[in-house]
């Protein structure tokens, strides 16, 4: 399996060889070093921990500074499953090839706390027929007879920032001098967002 961490800059459009146009989410990657491997034996599972971007070395603690130790000060620290035989410091950086179908996961944009209808897509209500300030309430709630409010209705409160994952999308191009990955469609987050790319 290959895992590629990147940073969401933008979007574009691509035009391919017979002139198609593809909207294409651009991403910043750069190879990403080996802190940690996890065993069978030792761990339960096989696994390794990746560091990926830079920060400053005082925002590292010293738990960190000690398990790094010369390996550089990572912005970001991420754990692959099923990775065998590599060993700490080594630097991964996979290939990918155009048309290459790919997974990716990031943490969506926040929104705070947001109504029905931008949260759940609700009509709202009626705007006439003796209707004042209805247009976005949510109506009924309650259920006749049980004189409750059941479990799991949908209301209005906190919007955005989960973890999306988006299955079957493409790559356009990938400049592996640059880091520059596209990929065609819309991808969960804001600009800086890191996002896991699996293929």
């Amino acid at each position: 399996m290959k895992f590629i961490l990147g940073t969401k800059q933008n979007m574009t459009q691509l035009f391919d060889e017979e002139g198609r146009v593809h909207p294409v989410t651009v991403l910043k990657t750069s190879p990403m070093v080996v802190t940690q491997v996890k065993t069978e034996g030792k761990d339960g599972y096989d696994a390794v921990q990746v560091g990926f971007g830079t920060r400053s070395p005082r925002r590292i603690n010293k738990a960190q500074k000690g398990q790094m130790k010369d390996l550089g000060s990572f912005q970001y620290l991420r754990e692959i499953s099923g990775v065998k035989d590599s060993s700490i410091g080594e630097n991964i950086n996979p290939e990918l090839t155009p048309g290459e179908k790919v997974e990716v996961s990031a943490i969506s944009k926040s929104k705070g706390f947001q109504g029905v209808v931008k949260r759940h897509g609700f009509h709202g209500g009626p705007r006439s027929h003796g209707q004042k300030h209805s247009e976005r309430e949510p109506g009924s709630i309650g259920a006749g007879g049980y004189q409750r409010v059941f479990k799991g209705t949908r209301m209005a409160g906190r919007m955005g920032g989960d973890r999306v994952t988006v299955k079957n999308l493409t790559v356009i191009s990938y400049d592996k001098t640059t880091g520059e990955l596209c990929i065609r469609g819309a991808i969960p987050g804001r600009r800086g967002t890191l996002v896991e790319v699996r293929a």
